[in-house]
């Protein structure tokens, strides 16, 4: 008989035979997120950094997200929405932004700065005109990486956020200029396309970038005639190319941007500037030439206008009349839509924020994407961003210098 020891290794070695599972490596997930996402408190924005489906997705890869509660409320996402997604619902404010990335829309605000202990990483959008020296040199005193989405590339070197929020207003500005054309906003009550046997309205558009690319499609799309202006053939020809069929183009003339307002129906300004205020090529003059009751949509407002009439709107009271020319000059259109803009955000950000805990946090996709990278205009206190040094007369760094003893620990 054999004794107890040969006996389990007779039932090991009978065991050895008998089919076996599969033995498949599972990969360590080399970082778990904590986002937080902030209600936004800046005057009429509605936007949602992002939706329940993007956090389903994060939190089905094993990231944590934390969003204050009735952030969705402008987007008609529910607590139960991102509650059912995951998400953790936040009543408390100061608990939000006591996690390690903060995800939120528009720039923080002071009070929301003194409510982050340090040591963490933001992401929001730039914007210099509502961001002053006082602020930026708070997030620098307390050691925050800061990341402004609005600069981030991706793979072909495009701002893929400002190319979306472009195709947004320049597709919604031509639908609110079709609005306001109609006598129940006192307009002309001019279908803006016309239809057989009637004229269609005159369409200009001052600007070749992505704003008045889209605007140009949609315009056409509804069978208006369109005309476009720029200052930069290279532009003009792109915008043809893209398009994919022939447009009245013309680089700005006054003379001849001036016979083209006084003919038009509609005038999207869809200008922008690289640095400081969009130049303004509408004088006051061409504006009181303009048919009574035609539209001027300034989709340039939110960097000073490129119409010498235009003032800053709000959503609630959006139009004023100026020489009988009904003026739009609201800086935030996309809010308008903010539905559509919240999902358009979290599809460009969802894959970036899941590659960002695959590569092993903020850090180390810092060093390793080079796209990313170029949104960093503050890294651990230090400021990277030369534009806002010059601006504000701040020391500032290179950001490849300050990473190069990052990718040497890797």
């Amino acid at each position: 008989m054999k004794t107890d020891p040969e006996l389990l290794k007779h039932l090991m070695q009978q065991g050895s035979l008998l089919p076996q599972e599969e033995m498949l490596e599972v990969a360590n997930k080399k970082g778990n997120l904590y986002i937080g996402i902030p209600k936004e408190t800046s005057f009429q924005e509605n936007r949602v950094a992002l939706v329940p489906e993007a956090v389903s997705l994060l939190v089905s890869n094993g990231h944590r997200v934390k969003i204050e509660t009735k952030s969705g409320e402008g987007s008609k996402f529910t607590d139960r929405d991102y509650s059912e997604a995951g998400a953790e619902i936040c009543y408390d404010r100061e608990e939000i932004f006591k996690c390690n990335i903060i995800f939120k829309v528009t720039p923080p605000s002071d009070k929301e700065i003194d409510l982050m202990p340090g040591h963490q990483t933001l992401i929001s959008a730039l914007q210099i005109t509502t961001q002053p020296k006082e602020t930026l040199q708070k997030l620098m005193n307390k050691k925050i990486t800061a990341i402004a989405w609005d600069y981030i590339k991706d793979d072909q070197g495009v701002f893929p956020v400002v190319r979306t929020m472009g195709e947004i207003a320049g597709t919604t500005s031509i639908l609110i200029a079709g609005e306001l054309l109609s006598s129940y906003n006192e307009g002309k009550g001019m279908m803006l396309g016309g239809v057989a046997g009637v004229q269609p309205s005159e369409v200009v558009v001052i600007g070749a970038g992505s704003v008045g690319e889209y605007a140009t499609r949609a315009a056409l799309g509804l069978g208006a005639n369109v005309r476009v202006f720029d200052n930069s053939l290279s532009r003009l020809r792109r915008l043809q190319n893209d398009i994919g069929q022939r447009v009245n183009t013309s680089v700005i003339q006054p003379k001849v941007l001036a016979k083209a307002i006084k003919r038009a129906d509609v005038v999207i300004g869809a200008l922008r500037a690289s640095l400081g205020r969009t130049p303004c090529v509408v004088t006051e003059e061409m504006v009181q030439e303009m048919k009574t009751g035609s539209v001027i949509v300034d989709v340039s407002i939110d960097q000073g206008g490129c119409f010498e009439t235009s003032r800053i709107t709000n959503h609630k009271k959006p139009t004023f009349i100026e020489y009988g020319v009904i003026h739009y000059c609201v800086p935030n259109i996309a809010s308008r839509i903010s539905r559509t803009a919240s999902f358009a955000l979290s599809n460009i950000f969802s894959p970036i924020l899941l590659n960002m805990g695959n590569i092993g946090g903020c850090e180390k996709l810092i060093a390793n994407d080079p796209g990313f990278r170029s949104g960093v205009y503050i890294y651990k206190g230090y400021l990277t961003s030369e534009v806002l040094g010059k601006v504000f007369d701040l020391k500032y760094k290179n950001i490849e210098l300050l990473i190069m003893g990052l990718k040497r620990n890797q």
